[in-house]
């Protein structure tokens, strides 16, 4: 893995992102766009992780904190990086940050249908908990 550089975005990488993440990723969220993922590195610029390798995107993942709890989102793989250490390397780095803001635990957000995603979670020492269901309400535009 020493080829694997891991960095926080900056607001030169969003349209690179967003193009990684209509190839890479599974489903689509609502902040999917320039300005949803502009205005998440103006506000926590360090929670934005990328992965690269040889200059090219390899994978990425939102490492969000709010001073309360430690939410991941966006773990992405390029198919052509995967089983290679690239989520492995992102998670770690995502929990030393979390671990560094004084966060106790990281929850992800995960597609039921996404069984792919299921493994890797699992594999990088998440559980599922069955007792919680997400509810969603989308907010008017202001």
């Amino acid at each position: 893995m020493d080829d694997l550089r891991i960095r926080a975005a900056g607001p030169s990488d969003v349209d690179t992102v967003l193009a990684f993440w209509r190839e890479a990723a599974e489903g689509t969220s609502i902040s999917d766009d320039r300005a949803g993922v502009a205005r998440l590195i103006a506000r926590d610029p360090e929670s934005l992780l990328l992965a690269e390798r040889d200059g090219a995107l390899a994978g990425t993942v939102i490492a969000g904190f709010d001073g309360w709890r430690c939410h991941l989102y966006r773990l992405a793989v390029h198919p052509a990086h995967r089983r290679r250490g690239v989520a492995t390397a992102l998670l770690a780095a995502a929990e030393e940050r979390f671990a560094a803001l004084g966060g106790r635990r990281g929850d992800a957000m995960v597609l039921d249908a996404n069984a792919l995603a299921h493994h890797a979670w699992s594999a990088a020492g998440y559980a599922r908990e069955p007792q919680w269901s997400r509810w969603v309400k989308p907010l008017g535009r202001a």
